[in-house]
């Protein structure tokens, strides 16, 4: 999988672009200058990047070393400072209560792994924090716009509710749009996203 990655990552063009997530965009308001930040499965450092221009301090985690090189020359050109951490999120030592924001967009991992990062991403939140996630829905499976061709891979508004019992869910939608995030992510789409806080 991570030679999948990093071949995906290989070339000069940014695979989804240089422009933040949508959803994470409209969100703008949640995240200020000197809050903290991690942004899992961060591929070329789009989100990332974004979220250390609003003066964030940011940590991007990802399992390809050529999307984190990328990421790097993306901060270095928006003239922002980007920790980058190479790390399999199934492995990794997570961070317990550390961030007031994770970030999880198109992270998609098997059943077996997928509760346990969700739980981990949970955990690296101080109380009260908040994660933001967008995943593609099971309907992606009929669209050609990105995202695993298997099944159980995508994630229904459901299964988050499940892998992550005891949260405060205050957004949870499963929505058709129109994606426009780079060659990788382009045509019309089902997404499930959630604006979830940890708990006091």
């Amino acid at each position: 999988m991570k030679e999948f990655w990093d071949t995906r990552y290989s070339g000069s063009e940014y695979v989804y672009g240089t422009a933040p997530n949508a959803y994470l965009l409209a969100h703008h308001g949640l995240y200020q200058a000197g809050q903290t930040a991690l942004a899992v499965g961060d591929g070329e450092g789009r989100n990332g990047v974004w979220l250390a221009s609003r003066g964030l301090s940011v940590t991007s985690v990802d399992f390809s070393q050529q999307a984190l090189a990328k990421a790097q020359a993306l901060a270095q050109h928006q003239g922002v400072i980007l920790e980058t951490v190479w790390a399999d999120l199934v492995g990794w030592k997570w961070p317990k209560g550390e961030f007031d924001h994770v970030i999880s967009i198109y992270v998609h991992l098997p059943p077996a792994q997928r509760r346990q990062v969700h739980q981990s991403m949970l955990e690296a939140l101080k109380p009260g924090g908040w994660l933001l996630l967008e995943a593609f829905h099971p309907e992606q499976i009929h669209h050609e716009s990105g995202g695993p061709r298997e099944p159980d891979m995508l994630y229904s508004s459901v299964m988050l509710r499940e892998d992550l019992a005891g949260a405060e869910f205050m957004e949870l939608a499963e929505l058709a749009i129109q994606l426009d995030e780079g060659p990788g992510h382009r045509g019309r789409a089902a997404v499930t996203r959630a604006l979830i806080r940890r708990p006091e």
